[in-house]
């Protein structure tokens, strides 16, 4: 009974949204301006003329006329409050923002809020937790899809009158609302403890990236890659080499885990976080993965399931971004993605979210029949993407997760004996993929301790074998002819920049080898006493430095940075061991969300999806099943 009676309300308010944006619409394509006459008189009251305008759309709609007018009088209601706080703006210079609570505080009306905008973010959350009853430090503020800086000022984030915040609620369950002091100190904490959550997120992202360019053995010691369609990995130019690539991605996969799970307040910080890294990708790595495209849908879907998507006002842009990344992506009607994969079974769950968003979003707009098709095309790709629990456990009885029995039957149109193919071939694949990349990164990593070996700096010969595409020998060469590579340095500038005189017993050894005494010194200070690069630059420019490494003389003016001066070691002490700990931790907390399964993000059992598109299509076929009434 108490749910039969919750979806009857469910359906009235997604009836009365769709009324109000067809209305809204009816009102911009006839002109009509309620807030004057002969729809508002002097007092700021409804006028007579209010009930034509009812009637008349009404019969447009074949709607009930009294719903009608009551629609109608609640969109003047606000035009008139919105031009008052017009007005208030530019006489007063404070700005009215539209605040969007979570569901459970939720009322039938605006929640207008008035503030000047000099003042911090953090100063509104007070104002906002202070008016609505919240506690401050347990929500969170979105105002123009970013979430709101507490140190900034308003001004400062580009927040203007009339603009829309959304409040991120960061409770677990309804019963924490019902306790009050006892629990105060343990929600706080728990307040804490979710941001210093998300904080480790950030680090632990940033150490995996920073390992993908560092030396690492990939046997023991994880790290973050981007790999194409196939599973190879995607090489990146050094010019383009940012930490937000793999920042990105694994923002992107901690966003999912926590959209998994539900946790949508969460998880849309996370997501809206990561348009500032993706700007920063090059636009050929955006056209070679669907990450971009797939982000667009999640945010949507995230304000869609927190109830607030008529908050996100440029849904139709996200929804429309995504559908050109998956063309760009997959190719026109998924050549590209077919040649690639064999097949685009998979796939077609992305194209299902995104056409029940889409449709979602033109109901909202009080676009009937567009919502009609595009939830059509949703629910005929649910039939198609429907899988035979009977045939999932075929596979599982087969050694098969239930995760790869979905995948594989969707992309063998539900064939148990060709999923079972399907599957095992994609192993083999992969496990041959990994075994070949991790040959890379070794044999990589033996050419640059070769390099070190050698006295060079790993940013040196890191990028000396990136310009001989992996040869030793030519990166050898390229570093002899480029002595100014030699400063890509891995130690302390201040160490740099200090010379020290070279010892007699070094110097003696370049004498004892053919070169000059003044030559051997001027080549030791340079390289700080280190005798194979003093030797291997000497051999190689006749006996003499070239002149851009040339100094000063003994003790001179000029000053070089040198490629390998060592800082002495710095004994461990415990704060060092607790920073160790703590970026453990924090690496550790990202595994823990990156899924094993390369196509983790294509896999659902598309349960709420169907609830959805059979909740949306009931109301758009219900639209004119509120006909006259008196």
């Amino acid at each position: 009974m108490g749910y039969c009676s919750c979806t009857v309300l469910l359906s009235r308010m997604a009836q009365k949204k769709y009324l109000q944006a067809k209305l809204t619409q009816f009102l911009r394509e006839d002109r009509i301006q309620l807030w004057k006459p002969p729809y508002t008189d002097e007092n700021k009251e409804g006028g007579l003329a209010l009930k034509d305008l009812a009637k008349k759309y009404s019969d447009r709609l074949e709607c009930c006329e009294n719903e009608v007018e009551k629609v109608i009088e609640e969109i003047r209601c606000k035009a008139i409050e919105r031009g008052t706080g017009n007005e208030n703006y530019k006489t007063t210079g404070i700005a009215t923002i539209e605040v969007f609570l979570p569901p459970r505080l939720r009322k039938d009306r605006k929640n207008l809020l008035e503030t000047r905008l000099h003042i911090t973010g953090r100063e509104l959350r007070s104002k906002i937790a202070e008016t609505f009853g919240f506690q401050e430090n347990y929500i969170k503020i979105v105002i123009n899809k970013k979430q709101l800086q507490l140190g900034k000022t308003l001004e400062e984030q580009g927040v203007t009158h009339n603009v829309k915040a959304m409040v991120l609620e960061l409770k677990q369950s309804e019963e924490d609302v019902r306790k009050h002091f006892q629990v105060e100190e343990e929600e706080q904490n728990k307040a804490e403890l979710k941001e210093k959550r998300i904080q480790r997120t950030k680090r632990g992202l940033e150490i995996l990236a920073e390992r993908a360019e560092m030396v690492v053995d990939p046997e023991t010691t994880p790290y973050l890659d981007i790999a194409n369609q196939t599973g190879r990995s995607i090489r990146i130019p050094p010019s383009e080499r940012k930490v937000s690539p793999y920042v990105s991605y694994g923002y992107h996969e901690k966003g999912r885990a926590f959209l998994k799970r539900k946790e949508y307040g969460i998880a849309l910080p996370c997501l809206l976080m990561l348009n500032k890294y993706f700007c920063e990708c090059c636009r050929e790595l955006l056209d070679t993965v669907d990450n971009y495209a797939v982000l667009q849908l999640d945010i949507v879907w995230c304000y869609f399931r927190l109830e607030q998507l008529e908050c996100l006002d440029d849904a139709e842009k996200k929804l429309n971004l995504a559908q050109k990344c998956f063309k760009n992506c997959y190719g026109e009607n998924h050549q590209r993605l077919v040649h690639i994969k064999g097949n685009c079974g998979k796939e077609k769950v992305l194209f299902l979210r995104l056409y029940l968003l889409q449709g979602i979003r033109n109901y909202h707009s009080g676009n009937g029949e567009e919502a009609r098709d595009y939830l059509n095309k949703a629910r005929q790709l649910f039939k198609e993407l429907y899988i035979d629990p009977s045939k999932v456990h075929n596979l599982l009885q087969l050694g098969f997760t239930a995760q790869e029995a979905r995948l594989g039957l969707r992309a063998c149109d539900g064939n148990v004996d060709h999923a079972a193919a399907h599957i095992t071939n994609r192993r083999e694949e992969l496990a041959q993929i990994r075994k070949e990349e991790k040959e890379k990164k070794r044999r990589r990593l033996e050419n640059i301790n070769s390099l070190k070996g050698m006295g060079y700096s790993t940013h040196a010969a890191k990028q000396a074998l990136h310009q001989a595409s992996g040869n030793l020998d030519e990166a050898l060469k390229i570093l002899l002819s480029n002595p100014q590579m030699w400063w890509l340095n891995d130690s302390d500038p201040e160490t740099n920049n200090h010379q020290e005189s070279p010892s007699q017993e070094n110097i003696d050894q370049l004498v004892y080898m053919g070169f000059d005494a003044v030559a051997a010194d001027a080549a030791l200070r340079v390289f700080r006493g280190n005798v194979q690069l003093a030797a291997q630059t000497l051999a190689h420019n006749g006996g003499s430095l070239p002149p851009d490494l040339q100094l000063g003389g003994p003790g001179g003016r000029g000053s070089a940075p040198s490629l390998c001066g060592v800082s002495p070691p710095v004994l461990p002490t415990q704060r060092a061991s607790t920073d160790e700990d703590m970026e453990t931790e924090a690496v550790n907390e990202i595994l823990e969300d990156i899924p094993e399964h390369e196509e983790d993000y294509l896999d659902s059992t598309l349960e709420d999806e169907e609830i959805i598109i059979a909740e949306y299509l009931s109301y758009v076929e219900n639209i004119k099943s509120a006909t006259k009434k008196n």
